[in-house]
């Protein structure tokens, strides 16, 4: 595990923070889509997919510094 405020121990909070923030924009698309908002529930959901794609290339980054950390 990582010392805390370790360069990897940020970043894991930082994507951490990023699935939760993806998670609330998510319910909000719904709410706006179930109110007919087509034109902007597209546009976040773009968004939404970037922040999807970025994940995992945050994930194996996040692997590849725990594992060049000491123990």
């Amino acid at each position: 595990m990582p010392t805390p405020y370790s360069l990897s121990d940020t970043l894991e909070r930082i994507y951490e923070n990023q699935l939760a923030l993806e998670a609330a924009i998510m319910e909000l698309t719904l709410w706006v889509e179930g109110r007919g908002g087509v034109d902007i529930d597209d546009n976040v959901r773009g968004a939404l997919e970037v922040i999807g794609e970025n994940a995992g290339h945050i994930k194996q980054g996040l692997a590849r510094l725990k594992s060049l950390e000491p123990d």
